[in-house]
């Protein structure tokens, strides 16, 4: 009984973060730069021409620097990529989703670590995974490679 009791607490508080999270600063941010780049037409057109470019990139790099359109397709990938990394549009939604992800990443940690400070939480973020071995060795921090 004692056990579903703090089940349900622990619900309760999760919910209540993921309702915290939701209404964030960042999150609200994110919703909007989402909604903008679904708008913007000039923008969800130079990504779909990024995505066709990679695609053909892609079956390019299969044979390399011998195929025939290798030098073409790479420098138009190039310049597509920079077009959108360019785009107000594109740059701030990337922006808004970083500032959202790293607030989930350190949520996430700060929750692990209330658990234990051996615990990994893979982050993609050097800043927050320099706190756990990144060695994968398994043994919890145990062999000082942290």
């Amino acid at each position: 009984m004692l056990g579903s009791v703090l089940d349900i607490e622990l619900l309760d508080e999760s919910y209540s973060l993921g309702k915290m999270i939701a209404e964030s600063e960042a999150a609200i941010q994110y919703r909007v730069f989402k909604y903008n780049l679904e708008q913007d037409a000039n923008a969800q057109k130079l990504i779909m021409e990024f995505n066709k470019a990679k695609e053909l990139y892609e079956e390019v790099q299969r044979f390399g620097k011998y195929h025939p359109d290798y030098k073409t397709v790479s420098t138009k990938v190039r310049v597509l990529k920079r077009e959108l990394d360019f785009n107000e549009t594109i740059a701030g939604f990337k922006k808004a989703e970083k500032e959202l992800e790293s607030l989930l990443n350190e949520c996430s940690s700060l929750i692990a670590g209330s658990v234990s400070e051996h615990i990994k939480v893979p982050t993609g973020n050097p800043f927050f995974d320099s706190k756990s071995c990144s060695g994968g060795c398994g043994s919890g921090g145990g062999c000082s490679c942290s």
